[in-house]
């Protein structure tokens, strides 16, 4: 498999959140924030900023998800990243 241009396959991560305050919002209370916790599968030929293997914050209102061996993949533009962690 190889991601072309400025796109970016990531898989979405799924994970309790806790705020300052120590309230607990579960993976669907945290799914209602714009932004989504994922982890880069691949990226594009044309990308450089992030790797393989890196933890990533971005706009969980871009992209669109396919099934690649029967597992669930989100790709995504470099530009909708905001954060690498």
């Amino acid at each position: 498999m190889k991601v072309i241009g400025t796109n970016i396959l990531i898989q979405k991560i799924n994970e309790d959140v806790k705020t300052e305050s120590g309230l607990l919002l579960s993976s669907e209370d945290a799914s209602q924030m714009r932004y989504q916790k994922g982890k880069v599968i691949e990226p594009g030929n044309e990308v450089s900023q992030v790797k393989a293997g890196d933890v990533i914050y971005y706009d969980k209102s871009r992209g669109y998800t396919m099934l690649i061996n029967n597992d669930k993949h989100t790709v995504i533009q470099l530009h909708d990243v905001v954060v690498v962690l």
